[in-house]
């Protein structure tokens, strides 16, 4: 068998072709040389063409000979690789024909590098002979079509990141930003936005503020470069301006007009650059009554009776931004007396209520709503405010600490009251746990409040009624009265200026209870708990639109017909 190995090929070539003297000296590598190439010495040791070296390789070694054409055709595998690793070891990964890899090399014998390429795609590869020169040539173009890989850009950010981080820390500190970043807060805070987006995009930076629920675009700053403002935020929440690769949260406290605000920052990589969102807690929110919330009578009688329990746990439903952090602030604020103990843990805490013990979950760290949970029930609470049930294991002790004589209130991101049943089986609560400690569910949406000053009364015809379907689904007839947006400088030309809720509180009644097991069904719970009385979201959020309050759009928006 034919030894081929880089010192008898050279010894081959010697007997083929008349070459230099230099040529017949091997070279030993250095002492401190992590990398030996012997036949790319031999190569430039000779009078060859890179070519003619390539073509004598081919046949030497038995190995398939590609040309420049046949690599720049190819598809690239360049993931998982160094640039380094691919320029100094001479090889071009890429994806074969039929599906396989490939790796085209200069120097077959280095099997060092041939292994490597096995270890990144997991799986054996193809081996085909290339000219140096061609390597390196379809390595320059497509490194740089595909962008310089991790390492070249770690070499390309540590070559100019000092003097750009600082530059863009002067410029975000400088007046012009400042100014524009403390400008949008105001604006924010006059128009009562609760999240501020500053969106960067190929065409400019749009910024859009979240009021009453739904998102409204304002002038962006003018001069002022987005990722300046980015920078600034950044700083502003003792973020790290230099990091724009990854996802980045913080806080901060600020000082706008009069007002002292707690706001949360989150960025996001995004293909135009960072993105951000600013949330904004007012620290003065004033009273926390059930009145503000907008229960209807009869729900608020019930509520203030749940509240009376010594124990059980009530969960509050609904998705992200439906109002459930106010309505359980509202409920701790009924709760706390001085002869009550209350433990919450929350993420974040926006509500600040003096003489209650808040905590914020820190993951890093470890502190997790299971984790706090395991700590409160040691602390001899009477009250436990768990801010979301996002796991089984959270699910598990708070239903025991129900169990075991506390009250417990806590979220679930269900569509109905009835769905929090199931959900709470699906992570694992046993159901006759269940039937033993839950006392209510209470679901609810935020629906926009007609501006007082613009809003328009309209009296239905039986045109109306025909031509829009939606005012039969409800239940409203020809000749009967509904409100309508009208628009003023008082509401921003909206005709809506604030939120209220509507609900739907769904008692652990005997019936309702007999129904939970471990095939329990929401649609089947729904229905008994409106055979016994239950006011759903729906009926609520009309008898609010009868009253003036919103309009049948907004019911609409916010809540199902079922």
């Amino acid at each position: 068998m034919r030894d081929l190995s880089a010192e008898t090929f050279r010894q081959h070539l010697l007997e083929k072709y008349a070459l230099p003297r230099r040529v017949h000296a091997r070279t030993e590598p250095a002492a401190n040389s992590t990398l030996t190439r012997p036949l790319r010495e031999l190569w430039e040791a000779s009078d060859l063409s890179a070519a003619e070296f390539a073509d004598e390789v081919s046949d030497y070694f038995g190995v398939v000979r590609l040309g420049l054409p046949q690599l720049l055709s190819a598809t690239p595998c360049l993931d998982g690789f160094s640039r380094r690793f691919l320029r100094e070891s001479t090889v071009f990964p890429f994806r074969a024909p039929n599906g396989g890899y490939r790796i085209a090399v200069a120097d077959p014998s280095d099997t060092a590098a041939i292994r490597a390429a096995e270890i990144v795609f997991g799986d054996m590869v193809e081996v085909a002979v290339a000219s140096y020169e061609d390597i390196t040539t379809v390595l320059d173009q497509r490194i740089d079509a595909d962008g310089a890989g991790a390492e070249d850009a770690l070499r390309a950010a540590s070559q100019q990141s000092d003097d750009d981080i600082e530059s863009l820390r002067d410029l975000a500190s400088g007046a012009p930003v400042v100014r524009a970043l403390n400008d949008l807060l105001e604006r924010a805070v006059e128009l009562r936005a609760s999240d501020i987006h500053i969106e960067p995009f190929r065409t400019g930076l749009v910024v859009r503020l979240r009021v009453d629920g739904l998102l409204r675009a304002i002038p962006s700053p003018l001069g002022v470069p987005p990722q300046a403002l980015i920078s600034r935020v950044k700083i502003l929440a003792g973020l790290n301006i230099a990091e724009r690769r990854l996802p980045q949260d913080g806080a901060a406290r600020v000082r706008v007009s009069r007002a002292e605000l707690d706001v949360r920052v989150a960025t996001m990589p995004t293909q135009a650059g960072e993105s951000a969102v600013i949330r904004l807690l007012p620290r003065d929110r004033g009273l926390l009554e059930m009145s503000k919330l907008g229960l209807a009578a009869r729900d608020e009688r019930i509520m203030s009776r749940l509240l009376t329990l010594p124990h059980g746990m009530i969960v509050v439903t609904g998705p992200t931004g439906s109002g459930k952090t106010t309505t359980l602030a509202t409920m701790l604020s009924i709760l706390n007396e001085p002869t009550r103990k209350i433990l919450t843990i929350e993420d974040p805490v926006e509500y600040e209520i003096p003489g209650i013990n808040q905590s914020q979950v820190k993951p890093s760290i470890g502190l997790t709503f299971a984790s706090a949970m395991r700590s409160f029930v040691r602390q001899d609470p009477d009250v436990i405010m768990v801010g979301e049930i996002r796991d089984a294991e959270t699910a598990h002790i708070a239903i025991h600490a129900a169990l075991t004589g506390h009250l417990v209130l806590t979220t679930l991101h269900t569509e109905t009251a009835a769905a929090a049943v199931p959900r709470l089986i699906d992570l694992g609560v046993e159901s006759f746990l269940l039937r033993s400690t839950l006392r209510a569910v209470v679901a609810q949406r935020l629906v926009r409040v007609l501006c007082d000053r613009c809003k328009v009364s309209h009296t239905l015809s039986a045109t109306d009624v025909a031509n829009d379907p939606r005012f039969g689904m409800i239940g409203f007839a020809a000749g009967e009265v509904v409100h309508e947006a009208g628009g003023c400088e008082r509401c921003g030309g909206t005709g809506y200026r604030g939120r209220n809720g509507v609900f739907e509180i769904l008692e652990m009644s005997e019936g309702v209870r007999k129904l939970v097991g471990p095939q329990t069904d929401s649609h089947s719970i729904d229905q008994a708990a409106m055979a016994g009385g239950m006011t759903t979201m729906l009926a609520d959020a009309v008898e609010k639109c009868r009253a003036g309050v919103t309009t049948v759009p907004e019911v609409f928006r916010v809540t199902t017909v079922r």
